[in-house]
Order: C-alpha cells, then structure tokens, then sequence
C-alpha cells in the first residue's frame, strides 16, 4: 500500500521568508530568527514596499508583547523608560521571544488555525478565486494578458514565501468591489470593501539596526481605558472572528495594527507546502469600517465638510510626489487651528536616547491605488536623510524654514499650472482642460524645485518666493523652447508668463 504523502506545512516562525540586509549581505529568516537577531540586521529588504509596510505593522505587535510595551496600565514616563531600557539591552531578551512563539501556531497551512486565514472558506466559497487573481501583475478570469505569460489555464503556483507577502498586501491594501461567493447561514454575498491601508502612505521610523526600527516603531497607548490582556492580534485568537458578528474594538496595539483586515483569505499549498497553488479570496466582514488613528499615517482635516466622519482624510498616496514635499507635514507638530496631522508616532520619537534619536531616518512606504476602484497604480519607498533634530519640538526655527519652503514650492507649482495654461491659450488662441505646456512645465519643476528647496534650508536669508519662481520659470522656458523659436506669439506668451510668475505676491504665511 503506498504511503500518503507528508501535509503541506511551513512555519512562518521557522521557515524563511522575511528578505533582511546586513551591510551588503542579503538573507531569508523567519520570524524567529528576525527577532533573535534583530541587533545583528540592519533592515528589512521586501521587494514589495506594501508588503514591507504591512509586516512591519505584525512585527511592531511581536515587540510590544515581548517587551511589555503593550501594558495600558504605564505611565507615560514609565513607558518611556522601558522602552529606553530595552534599547540599552542591545537586544531583544532571547527567552521572552523563544516564550511568545512558543504560546501560537504559525503554521501557513495548518488545517485548523492557519496564519492570518480562514479555514471555513474551504466550505463557505463553492470555488476558489484562483492563483492568477491572488498574485498582483496576473491577468485573472478571462482578462487578457497583456503583460504577462500566465493565463487562465497557465496558473503557475507561487513560491511560498512570495506568497506570504502577498498575503499581507491583500490584507491591508485589498481592493474593494465584487469578490468569491461566501455563503453564511443561506446569505450568499460576493461583496467586499477595501483594506484599512489602501491608497496610503506610511512614514516608519528607521534605526541603525532592526531592534532600533522596531523599538522606535511601537505606539504609546493614547486612548481611554483598556483593561491588560483584552487586546489580541489574529494569531493571537482561538479562531478567526465571526463574519456577522459586530467588529470588536480596535485595541492598542495588535488589533489597531493587525486586526483590520477587510478580506478573508486562504491558501492552497502545493506538495509539502513549498509552493502555493491557488487561493480563497473574500469578505471578512459587512460592518462599517471603524474610525481609527493609524500611527503612521498623516491626516487631513476639512471643518468645512458637513458629514463628520468625511472631515479627516488620508494623505494619500501619490507616485508622482517627492518625499520632501511633506516635510512640513512630518515636522511640525499638532497644531489645533492646522488642517494637516503628522503621524502619531512621530510624538513618541522625541522620547528615545540621544544617539537613536539623532540617527533616526524615517522610511516612506507608498502604494498608489484608486480607493474605491480595483486600480493600483504604482508602489513606491523612501528613505530620509536624519530629520528628527529638524523637528519643531527640537528646532523651531529650522522646522519653520522647511515648512515656509514646502509652502512656497507648492504655491509656485500651482502658480505655474496656471500662467502656463493661460500661455497656451494665448498662443494657440485655443482653450483646453490639459494643456500640454503646464503637464510638461510641472515635470521639469519638481527637480529643480527639490535642488533650490536643499539649498533654501542653508541660505535661511535667500528669498523663498524668487528662488522657486526662477526654477518655475526655467521649467517653462525649457518645454516651450521650440514653439518660441517658431512663433512670435508662443514667444510673447510665455514672456508675459516668466513674468507673472516673478510678479506674484509672497504666499501668505500660516500661524506656528
């Protein structure tokens, strides 16, 4: 009688499948291992920047709960000298990590509690969703496959490890729109919303070393009372929750960062686990979304909107935007009569030892996705020079030079969008929504601005308002070039547009 082949298995704890960087040495750990040696590695090296966003948010959990920074019964002061003793330690105590992920199951493909999934869909869909949507890039169903080899019937599974980050990525930047059937007590819904991430952009503080950026990363507990041991992340939990039930609180700190998701997902694996073959896809729940303060998202306030809820927007995502132009976001601090937010984190970082705060960097994770389409755009990251000491807590004068410059290069730039319309208009004696002068005059300005915006921040005395209208102005002259060289009236156009722009009037300035 032949034997049956051994069950698929692969610990997220054991197995590798975390990319890290030490200097120029590249790896794969499991979790483990990561937070075994986290003073030893550098940073996370994820190819996908939303799925490095994302795991970043499950580690900051782990560390809270080896540490004891998740205990809502601290002071402030307390919780800050804990946090500085675990930095003095060097590293995380190796016994109280051995003893955390000796008490969950990490098990992908457990049948009963598989890692971040749901064992019912098994039951609950009459179908699997397929490898080729699972995997982003993939043409599903009957799309055509422009860009890639695989095809409806060319689904090639997916390394594991691949698969588990993309697993994350569904779970925090999932789109929303029409998904598998799921029926639940004769209700039948093929409907879902999108992830808690989706379209956003996460500032991450950045150490020397992995034990730094993940000490630096856990959030202090700002809401009301939260008795020890009610918060619980989705391993955390003796099975996944149930969808019909009302959504449970988002507790600091693993519901509020893990416990989020707006998808159901599992995974089919492939002969002893190694590969993923196809996958569930579907809605984890029909409440409405709760409204929380991610950490490391920057907010929006409009008190003109009537509908409350709609006041506070996301900063969202955007590929096209340098990072430098949200400084004056991340370095100012919260100002009651401001309508921008930095992200919450950024007022525990004043907290950390001298030399962690003076090194710290600050690592910008985007996805550029439409928020209630299934269109995703572009991901991207960043990493920022040390800026903490640019804070307004730590140099006012400097934290308001770098927010008059930010103003001032955003203030030109629609300035520029606007003289170079009218030029176009004049010259072409034609009126147009896009015209392809101010597109293309914008293009060319975002560097020149960027170059003029480092050199303001040294030469404080320089003229903010001439400086960036010179570089508009440069922009301008460059793309329409040709057309002055052959037409007389692009040539006066654009004359009367360079100076407009030198013209305009200082931007008006914003109370501290």
């Amino acid at each position: 009688m032949p034997s049956l082949p051994p069950p698929a298995t692969f610990s997220v704890a054991h197995k590798p499948w975390v990319d890290v960087r030490t200097g120029p040495q590249y790896d794969q750990v499991g979790l483990l291992t990561l937070f075994l040696d986290a003073h030893r590695i550098e940073d996370l090296a994820l190819p996908h920047p939303p799925a490095a966003s994302a795991l970043l948010r499950i580690l900051v959990s782990i560390t809270a709960r080896i540490t004891g920074l998740d205990d809502p019964e601290l002071t402030a002061s307390q919780w800050n000298a804990l946090r500085r003793r675990c930095l003095d330690q060097g590293r995380f105590d190796p016994d109280a990590v051995h003893a955390y992920f000796d008490q969950h199951a990490w098990d992908v493909f457990d049948p009963i509690r598989p890692w971040l999934q749901d064992p019912s869909l098994r039951t609950q869909c009459d179908h699997s969703t397929g490898i080729n949507v699972f995997v982003p890039g993939r043409p599903g169903g009957n799309n055509l496959a422009w860009f890639s080899a695989h095809g409806h019937h060319t689904a090639e599974p997916v390394p594991t490890p691949e698969a588990l980050q993309i697993l994350l990525i569904h779970h925090c930047f999932g789109r929303p729109g029409k998904s598998t059937l799921r029926t639940i007590d004769n209700t039948t819904i093929a409907k879902h919303s999108s992830g808690p991430l989706r379209a956003s952009v996460s500032f991450h503080p950045l150490g020397r070393t992995l034990h730094e950026t993940l000490l630096a990363g856990v959030p202090a507990f700002t809401g009301d009372d939260q008795p020890p041991g009610a918060d619980a992340c989705p391993w955390e939990e003796p099975a996944p929750p149930d969808p019909q039930a009302p959504l449970r609180t988002a507790t600091w700190p693993g519901r509020q960062l893990t416990g989020l998701s707006r998808h159901a997902i599992l995974l089919v694996p492939g002969q002893g686990g190694a590969t993923v073959t196809d996958a569930y896809i579907t809605w984890a729940t029909q409440q409405p979304k709760p409204i929380i303060t991610d950490p490391y998202l920057a907010y929006r306030f409009i008190p003109e909107r009537k509908n409350v809820a709609r006041r506070r927007t996301l900063h969202r995502a955007d590929a096209s935007r340098a990072w430098w132009r949200d400084l004056e976001t991340l370095l100012l601090a919260p100002d009651e009569h401001g309508t921008h937010r930095r992200p919450a984190i950024f007022d525990t970082l004043n907290d950390l030892p001298e030399p962690v705060r003076r090194s710290l960097r600050i690592r910008v994770h985007g996805f550029d996705q439409d928020s209630s389409q299934a269109t995703d755009r572009q991901w991207y990251t960043a990493i920022t020079p040390p800026l903490l000491n640019w804070t307004q807590e730590h140099d006012p004068v400097k934290a308001q030079r770098i927010a008059e410059c930010c103003r001032e290069a955003e203030h030109t730039a629609q300035r520029l969008a606007t003289v170079a319309k009218e030029a176009w208009d004049t010259a072409t004696h034609s009126r147009t929504t896009q015209p392809p002068w101010a597109k293309k005059a914008l293009t060319r300005y975002w560097p020149k601005a960027e170059t003029v915006f480092w050199r303001l921040l040294d030469e404080t005395d320089a003229d903010a308002p001439a400086a960036f209208a010179a570089a508009a102005a440069a922009a301008l002259r460059e793309v329409t070039e040709a057309a002055r060289i052959s037409h007389n009236s692009a040539a006066r156009a654009v004359a009367y547009a360079v100076r407009d722009l030198y013209r305009r009037p200082s931007a008006p300035r914003k109370a501290a």
